[in-house]
Parts: C-alpha cells; structure tokens; sequence
C-alpha cells in the first residue's frame, strides 16, 4: 500500500491550502532561526544565564522540541536497523536483544559526565557539543522501547505472509518497504507516542544537570524549570507546566493523532471497523491541494529515487550473497573481515571493561557490598511500582483501545498525562511530603510510578487496537461473557505487547530511581536509601570509582532480572500468544 497520493483532486485552491503553506514556511523559518541558537560559542567557565521570565518560554520551548524531534528521528532511524538485524538473523539475535535488556538498564543520567564530555571535546568552544549530549540523553530515553516493539512485530509476522513475499520473489529492501514496516506500523506508531513522552523526562534532566561540580545550563523548558525551583519561584514553576501541558497537546493533535489514523490502513483484517479514529488534521491535509502537488512532484520523485537505491544495493547484495556462497575464496574474505571487525571491538570493551573493574577495585570490597545492598532498596520500589501500574493500566489500555469513540478523546489526556515529564511534578510533590511529613522510603515509589506506568499502558492500547474485527466479531457470535471474552480473545492478543511494555517499563524504572530517591526544593532534600540516589551524588561530585561502581551494579540487577523472568515471558509471547 502506498503512503503517497498520486491523484491531484479537481478541488480548486483554497483557504486549506493557505493554512498548509504557511504552516510549513513557519516550521521551516523556526527550524532556521532555532538552529541558529544551537551552534553559538560556549565556554564552560562562563555559565549561560537561565531566564524566569514567561516571556522567553516560547523560545525555549522551541528549542525543547527541536531537540525531542532530533532525537527522534535518530531513534527511528536505529530502531528500524537494529530491530531488523536481531529479528533476521539468530546469531545476532542471541548478542543484540541481551545488549539491548542491558542498553536500557543503563543510567544515561549518570552517564551525562561522560557523554557532555566527549561530544565538548569533539565541538569544542561551541554550545553544539552540549546540544548533541542533551539530544543524546533524549535518544537512549527513546529508542529502546521502540526498537522492542519493531523486533516484536518482526518476529511475529505470519507465516502466510512470509510465504507470499517469497512467491513474490521479494528481495531484503521490498520485504522491509512493502511487509515488515507496514506490520509493524500501529505497535511502532504507539510506542512512538509512548518513547517520545518519556523523552521529555531526559530532556528535563539533560537541560540542567550539575557534573563534575560544574552546572550547565541549556536554553530550554527543562532549565526554565530547574531555575524555578532554585529561586523557589512558584509562579514560573506554573507557567512551566502550562507551556509543557501546551507543547503536549499541540504535538499530539497535529502529529500523532494524524500518524495513529493513518497507521490504521496497515491493520490486519478482513472486516471494516464499525468506528474508525478519526483526526480534523488528517482530514484537512487530505483537502489539501498544495500537499498532494508536493507529494506528486517532489516528495514521490525522490522517494523513488530512495527506493531504487536500495532497490538495486538489495539485488547486488543477493547476487554477492550468491557468489560468495559458490566461492571458497570470496567465502573466507568475508570471514576475516567479519572477525577482524569482531575482534577490534572485543578488545576495546575488554580494555574498558578492565580499567573500569580497577576503578571498582579502588573502592575497597565493604563499599562494594554496600552499593549491592542498596541496590536491593531500588529494586523493592522497581518491582513495587511495575506492579500497581500493571493493575490498572491493563483494564484502562483494553476499554480505550477496543473503544475508538473513547480513544478519540481519552488519547489526548492520555498523551499529556505521559509524555509531562515526572520530574517536573517532583518539586509539588516535594513540598506534600515535607509538609506531611512521607516517609520518602515509601514515598519514592509514586515518583517512581509516574514516569513507568505509561510505558505499560500505551503497549496495552496498541496490542488492543490491533486485535482484528473479525475476531471481535467472531466472539460476538459465539457468545462469549465477558470474561471468556478476556481469557480467551483479549489477553491472548494483548500479552506480547504486555510483555514489551512491563520490559520497558522496568527498565525505565530503574533510570527513573535517579531522579526519584533524590528530590530537592528549595534548600529541603529528600532522600530516599537506593541505588538511584547514590549514582545521582557521585555524578554530581565526580566520584569515577562510585559513577562506574553504581552503573555496574544496577546492569548487573537488571540484566539478571530480565533474564530470570521477564526473558522467559518474552519467549512464551513469541511461541504462543501472538496472531498467527
């Protein structure tokens, strides 16, 4: 099915098209003078000044959502090539999807030391370097629950489908153009919503952080935030938060609302919904002349361009494939070059992973025993937080994902609720618990809560609105109550993308702990004893042994975890429970 319209209407120009047109020069005007802000010169002993004032809120949200957009883009870009290569290919698989349980476990926020500096060596004198680590943080806050969910979706691709591609005599690029991605396309365009929310909680975090004893400070609705709470300027803090429930509602209107009816020509199904979700934006660029035009002689043409590429790149690599199989020689070429690039890469983490066991070393054995155990304290909150999310998001994400008319107005509410970054509320709920006095050890868990039950939630509402009418149907006719209903129809179809969800969701978790056991107001800290709260104080000393000590051991925690439990589910979901 083709994403292009090829067909010019014999609708005359009109208002639609003047509202389009200028639409698209403002994007383009505010990406130009945006990017502008984004390469000036920046020294890091020179602090940049962080306005409260509402007046720059707009300019600062600008530069907020360009870099959610950046790192976006570059999470779909390695979503679609890293999913693809760990769902083709079994050796890959049994290395990439474990470095992917690991990738996720590991705390970019304590991280932000190492990746400021490297991007700062490589821009230096200029704010670029520090942009790219922010839009950096932003990514690894994005891609992995996206890549699961596109790996997911290729493993679980019927047969029958897999069978007609290869009577089709499709190569790799037309099984990926014309099968894989538009399989995929509901689950991706959900987690989409999803990763991009929970971006906006690493861009708050990424915007103003304290390394190495040193504050930095980036224009954006994040630092406008944390200069707030400093001055303990409640009215800015408000101001904030209603340019961010905005920013929120703005995007998904007029972005994923439109992507979410559109996917819906790629569910698979025989039978026609009943109640299709609708968008006033999609509609409106459907009247639109100017956008079709643009489609037929700019945006087709190249696409074709694109295409034909890797048309032709996909038939060269079958025919090499071919040759090399037929030829001894070409045959052990490849696998020199294949182990030359391993073995590089083998001995690189070897040598990092050896200077990081002696910065472990150097803490001495008794602090070693004491992170683990702290450990243990993050790891109750985790599991206790995934835990009372799943118990009301299941029942909520399958009433709004089988309900089109209810999904049309609770995704907005839904959207906004997820995508506000959880530690923006921090402060409020900051000063709750200083004035009732919460136990922050307990009280952890709800800040925990806030930023990792949507993760679970927008899965449920993908694997629902992907569940095919004629099955819908099907149970209707047979008469099934509604718990038959659930057991055998609702919970069989939704348990792959429950799975994908409670993965993420636990891993998010345990990034969301460094911002969670360690909240502050004003000159009030709360503190709660964890891992989370002890990476975020050696981060913002510089304490190396105590950065890389912390990380380790809650890889270790996580990865262990995944493997012990949530792996072995993962596997049930991709032998069992998925439509075939």
């Amino acid at each position: 099915m083709s994403v292009f319209t090829t067909h010019i209407p014999t609708r005359r120009f009109g208002f639609t098209d003047i509202l389009v047109i200028g639409f698209v020069f403002a994007i383009l005007y505010s990406l130009l003078h945006l990017g502008i802000g984004m390469t000036v010169p920046f020294s890091p002993e020179v602090q940049m000044e962080i306005s409260t004032d509402p007046s720059d809120l707009p300019y600062y949200a600008g530069r907020s959502l360009l870099r959610m957009f950046l790192a976006y883009g570059a999470s779909l870009i390695f979503t679609l090539i890293y999913g693809s290569i760990a769902a083709k290919t079994r050796i890959a698989q049994k290395v990439l999807i474990p470095l992917l349980d690991i990738l996720q476990s590991v705390p970019v926020l304590g991280f932000l030391s190492i990746t400021i500096t490297m991007f700062m060596g490589l821009f230096p004198y200029s704010l670029l370097g520090v942009e790219l680590a922010s839009i950096f943080a932003i990514f690894t806050g994005q891609c992995w629950n996206m890549t699961f969910s596109f790996y997911h979706s290729l493993i679980t691709i019927p047969k029958e489908l897999h069978e007609a591609a290869a009577v089709l005599r499709l190569n790799w690029w037309q099984r990926f153009i014309h099968l894989e991605v538009p399989f995929s396309m509901i689950g991706l365009v959900w987690n989409s919503m999803m990763s991009f929310g929970g971006g906006w909680f690493f861009l708050a975090a990424s915007e103003a952080i304290t390394v190495l004893n040193e504050s930095i400070r980036l224009p954006g609705v994040g630092s406008f935030m944390a200069a707030a709470v400093e001055e303990g300027n409640m009215k800015a803090l408000v101001y904030a938060i209603l340019t961010m429930v905005i920013m929120i509602v703005l995007i998904d209107q007029l972005f994923w609302r439109p992507l979410v009816v559109w996917s819906q020509k790629f569910k698979m199904e025989r039978t026609e919904a009943l109640e299709a979700p609708t968008s006033f934006v999609y509609d409106l660029c459907k009247q639109s002349i100017f956008l079709v035009w643009l489609q037929k002689y700019a945006l087709i043409p190249l696409w074709k361009i694109f295409y034909n590429i890797f048309n032709f790149t996909a038939h060269l690599t079958d025919r090499t494939s071919a040759k090399i199989q037929s030829s001894n020689s070409l045959s052990y070429l490849s696998f020199t070059i294949k182990w030359t690039l391993f073995s590089i890469m083998l001995y690189y983490t070897t040598q990092q992973a050896y200077e990081g066991y002696h910065m472990m070393v150097s803490m001495g054995f008794e602090n070693l025993v004491n992170i683990i155990q702290v450990g243990f304290y993050t790891l109750g909150r985790v599991m206790a937080a995934s835990l009372i999310g799943l118990l009301w998001t299941v029942p909520v994400g399958v009433w709004i994902g089988t309900t089109p008319r209810l999904s049309k107005i609770c995704q907005p509410i839904v959207q906004v609720a997820a995508s506000f970054p959880a530690n923006m509320i921090y402060p409020f709920v900051a000063i709750f618990y200083i004035k009732y006095t919460v136990n922050f050890e307990f009280g952890a868990i709800p800040l925990m809560m806030l930023g990792t039950q949507w993760y679970i939630l927008f899965n449920v509402i993908a694997g629902a609105m992907a569940i095919p009418n004629d099955l819908k149907e099907a149970a209707t006719v047979f008469n099934l109550s509604k718990w038959q209903r659930w057991r055998k129809l609702i919970l069989p179809s939704i348990f792959p993308y429950l799975i994908t969800g409670c993965l993420t969701a636990s891993g998010g978790a345990w990034n969301a702990s460094i911002v969670s056991e360690l909240v502050i107001w004003k000159s009030n800290q709360l503190s709660a004893t964890g891992l989370g709260s002890f990476i975020n104080q050696v981060t913002a000393t510089g304490d190396w042994p105590g950065i890389i000590s912390g990380i380790t051991v809650m890889c270790a925690f996580v990865v262990l975890i995944n493997h012990l439990f949530w792996r072995k589910l993962y596997q049930l979901a991709e032998t069992k429970y998925h439509l075939n």
